[in-house]
């Protein structure tokens, strides 16, 4: 059941002071798991130019768009499939890597304007994702070196939605420690749970605002205390969707454990093993294995 009613929080990153805006990151994290953010700092060009960019992208010949392969498992192009009939997407891992961007604008044929727009883009939303989790850390007066190298994959989707998708799509969590989403301006879909009442609400448009989801690596970084959002995006009109993911991941081939500051009578100690083709999740005896695909 959908409560169009419940919206979820909008942060601004300019409003209020630095301790009061890491405490709202941080019950909003802790709450709702996604949030939204305004005065984020990424200009309003820059969004506008790689949004004009992604739709040039998705508009080659799916011979060009085959050359989008990747180091990271999954990371490259995924044409839709009985699986996922109406969904595609193109991408690339590390986004803090110039040699990655150039590969990925290579194989896409990108002229000078897009390559720039890509180097441009990838460095900001870097930086705002390693913001935002120092913050958090900082709101539970904890390390905050810890993210300085964690890798995050860039990812642009573009949904063929129709009346014969129904109702749904897959609902899930995002694996990594934290997604910074640039939706689709016109056209809505996204929803996510309330992890209260089971109860989903939409995300709808909003321009020149980014969407913050936390992931699965968030809650076991902090032991529980931060939410992993579960969401999916519906078919609300027969449109073409476009948005572009950018995930932070985890510690590269190195274990995360929740910091000492996390473990108490209520919180037990977990830890996590990332790697570049899975995460292996530890806790409480059990181990799963999820792949760093998940949108």
């Amino acid at each position: 059941m959908t409560h169009h009613g419940e919206t979820i929080p909008l942060i601004d990153l300019k409003e209020v002071s630095n301790e009061m805006l890491n405490q709202k990151i941080r019950e909003a994290s802790e709450k709702w798991g996604c949030f939204r953010l305004v005065n984020h700092g990424i200009p309003v060009e820059l969004m506008s130019e790689m949004k004009k960019t992604v739709g040039d992208f998705f508009d080659r010949p799916y011979e060009v768009k085959l050359q989008n392969t990747n180091v990271l498992q999954g990371h490259g192009y995924k044409s839709p499939d009985e699986i996922n009939p109406f969904h595609e997407s193109l991408g690339f891992y590390d986004m803090a890597s110039c040699e990655a961007i150039n590969t990925f604008c290579d194989q896409l044929n990108a002229s000078a304007d897009q390559r720039e727009t890509m180097i441009k883009y990838a460095k900001a939303i870097n930086d705002l994702a390693k913001d935002l989790a120092r913050r958090l850390a900082e709101s539970y007066s904890v390390n905050t070196d810890i993210f300085k190298g964690w890798p995050m994959v860039y990812q642009i989707n573009k949904y063929n939605l129709k009346p014969e998708t129904g109702s749904n799509m897959r609902l899930h969590t995002n694996s990594g420690f934290l997604t910074i989403l640039q939706d689709d301006e016109n056209v809505g879909g996204l929803e996510a749970m309330n992890n209260s009442s089971g109860t989903f609400f939409p995300i709808n448009p909003m321009p020149n605002t980014l969407v913050v989801n936390l992931g699965e690596m968030a809650t076991i970084w902090s032991n529980g205390r931060l939410c992993s959002v579960k969401h999916k995006v519906q078919c609300k009109e027969a449109k073409f969707r476009i948005s572009i993911s950018s995930f932070l991941l985890g510690p590269v081939d190195a274990n995360l454990e929740a910091p000492d500051e996390f473990v108490d009578a209520e919180h037990l100690s977990t830890s996590l093993s990332a790697k570049k083709n899975y995460i292996i999740l530890e806790g409480q005896g059990s181990v799963v294995m999820a792949k760093f695909s998940s949108l």
